[in-house]
């Protein structure tokens, strides 16, 4: 059985993926842009969670709201400190399309950003990342001796970044908070079960009574 959860005041998660489509895009007389994918829609992840394993993937829609309203940022490393682009500023492009989360990011001309194009361009950084928050997802509890498995349907963006390892960081709070909630969603269908089991019992012994009074 499946729980989906609208939840808000959630912790910053992040998740990295490997991409072979990571690219610097340059054509004479225009800008250079950094292009890729941030997620790819239904592809299961690695298992996550350390000693709380679970499973996930992204479906698709999950961006489609924060990207046409809220401000985000494209970064080297999650790094504030180095800031590629801004939708806001058009600096940074967002979209939706059949296979996941695309990114095109005009950089700056500073000479860090110019290190990481180069770098970018000789296959030494080739992975992105995205850092959200979840607003709805949906939880499958574990039922067969394996890992619970979460979809994320829609969640809140924060920033893209290419980052130097595709790494899954997880802070003890994050895993605690998610750990959390699993624990509640299975309260609640625990709950939900001995709820019905009974008034399943009480419309047994009510038709007891009434085949007595016969």
């Amino acid at each position: 059985m499946s729980k989906t959860n609208n939840i808000r005041g959630q912790p910053l998660e992040r998740r990295a993926m490997t991409l072979k489509e990571l690219r610097v895009s340059e054509s004479e007389g225009k800008d250079t842009h950094i292009e890729g994918y941030a997620s790819v829609f239904d592809s299961w992840s690695e298992t996550l969670g350390g000693e709380l394993p679970f499973r996930e993937k992204v479906v698709k829609g999950c961006f489609a709201e924060s990207i046409a309203n809220d401000d985000i940022r494209a970064l080297y490393n999650h790094d504030p400190n180095y800031v590629l682009g801004r939708n806001k500023a058009g600096t940074l492009e967002l979209a939706e399309d059949d296979k996941g989360l695309y990114v095109k990011i005009k950089p700056p001309k500073a000479q860090w950003a110019k290190d990481l194009m180069h770098s970018i361009k000789r296959g030494d950084v080739d992975s992105m990342s995205f850092g959200f928050s979840v607003i709805i997802d949906k939880w499958y509890p574990d039922e067969s001796g394996g890992v619970d498995v979460r979809e994320l349907i829609k969640v809140k963006l924060y920033d893209v970044s290419p980052v130097t390892f595709p790494a899954y960081p997880a802070t003890e709070c994050d895993v605690r908070s998610i750990y959390d909630k699993r624990q509640h969603l299975k309260a609640e269908e625990a709950a939900k079960t001995a709820e019905a089991s009974k008034l399943k019992q009480q419309k047994i012994e009510a038709l007891k009574r009434a085949i007595l009074e016969e």
